[in-house]
C-alpha cells in the first residue's frame, strides 16, 4: 500500500518511499497517540525530520517525523508487534456468508472461511467484492460509502549509481504553480540514510489535476511526460541505474464518510467491518 518501500534492480541504489514520505503528528494527535510515537522513537523506527524541505508549510505545535529504514519499516513494526500469521498476494475477490461465518474467495482460486472479517481496502474496491457484502449494506451505508472521493497521482522513484551526488542543496521540495510535478524528494538524504557505495534515490509527486488527467492512461505512457517535466525542473540531473513508476488510483481521501467513523459495521454476526482511512483521514494517525 501506500506506506510501502520500493527497492531497487541494482543493490547498489537505495530504496525508495513512493507512497506517504514523512509523518506529521499535531499536539493533539501526540497526546492521544503518544503511545505510538513513543514506542516508534524509542525503537528508532521514527526520527524526527531535520533536514531542508522547500516549501513545507508548518502548522503550530506540529511535528514531523522521517523514517530512516523508509516507510515501510513503521508496518513492519506493527506487524512483528503483533503475532499474527502473515499472507501476501492473497487477492481477495468475493465473500460470502456461511451461516456464522464467511467464505473468501481468492482470484488465483479457492477460498478460506473466517470467523470474522475486517476490510480495509479503499471503498471503491470493496464495493467491487462479489458475494454477499452489497446485500448486507443498508441503503444509508451504501450511500456513505458512494459518497467516498479519493485523488489520484502518479509517482516516479529513480535509483542512481553510488557516484552520484545531487548538487541541489534540499531534501525534499514542494513545487508551486507547474502543471505536472507536485513535490520532489531526494529520498535517501530525507531519511539521513546517505551512505559511500550507495546511489541515491528521488521520488517524483506528480499533482492531483495531473493525476486525475491522465488516470486512465497506462504508467509506461505518462512516465516519459513526468521525467520531461522532471528535467526542465532539474536540468543537469544524471542518468538513473533504473527507474520504477507507480499510478495511485486511490491516492488520498477527499472527501469520507461523514462524521469520520473510523469504522463501519456492516453485519454483528459473524462480523464483517470495513475500515481504513475512508472512515477518518489519510494520514499515519488517522490509519
Amino acid at each position: 500500500g501506500r506506506m510501502s518501500t520500493s527497492r531497487p534492480p541494482d543493490p547498489s541504489s537505495h530504496s525508495a518511499d513512493l507512497g506517504a514520505q514523512y509523518i506529521t503528528t499535531t499536539p493533539a494527535y501526540a497526546q492521544s497517540h503518544h503511545s505510538f510515537y513513543s514506542e516508534l522513537l524509542s525503537s528508532g523506527v521514527l526520527q524526527p525530520l531535520d533536514c531542508l524541505v522547500e516549501g513545507l508549510k508548518q502548522r503550530d505545535g506540529s511535528r514531523d517525523y522521517m523514517t530512516p529504514l523508509g516507510m515501510c519499516s513503521v508496518v513492519k513494526h506493527f506487524l512483528s508487534e503483533s503475532g499474527a500469521d502473515l499472507f501476501f498476494e492473497h487477492h481477495v475477490t468475493g465473500l460470502y456468508r456461511r451461516g456464522a461465518s464467511w467464505e473468501v474467495q481468492r482470484k488465483a482460486g479457492g477460498s478460506e472461511t473466517f470467523d470474522a472479517v475486517v476490510l480495509t481496502m479503499p471503498v471503491p474496491q470493496i464495493l467491487q467484492l462479489q458475494g454477499d457484502v452489497g446485500h448486507m449494506l443498508s441503503v444509508q451505508q451504501k450511500q456513505q460509502l458512494d459518497g467516498v472521493v479519493y485523488s489520484s497521482r502518479f509517482a516516479v522513484a529513480l535509483f542512481f549509481p553510488p557516484d552520484v551526488v545531487f548538487s541541489f542543496p534540499w531534501a525534499a521540495r514542494y513545487v508551486p504553480d507547474n502543471p505536472c510535478i507536485r513535490y520532489i524528494a531526494a529520498d535517501s538524504r530525507k531519511r539521513n540514510a546517505d551512505a559511500p557505495g550507495r546511489g541515491p534515490s528521488l521520488v517524483v509527486h506528480t499533482s492531483v489535476p495531473f493525476g486525475l488527467k491522465h488516470l486512465e492512461e497506462d504508467k509506461e505512457d505518462v512516465q516519459p511526460i513526468i521525467l520531461q517535466e522532471l528535467h526542465k525542473l532539474l536540468p543537469g540531473l544524471p542518468q538513473p541505474i533504473s527507474i520504477k513508476c507507480q499510478k495511485w488510483r486511490y491516492s488520498q481521501v477527499l472527501t469520507s464518510v461523514p462524521g469520520c467513523p473510523g469504522q463501519m459495521t456492516v453485519l454483528d454476526c459473524p462480523p464483517l467491518v470495513c475500515g481504513g482511512d475512508a472512515f477518518s483521514h489519510s494520514n499515519f494517525d488517522g490509519c
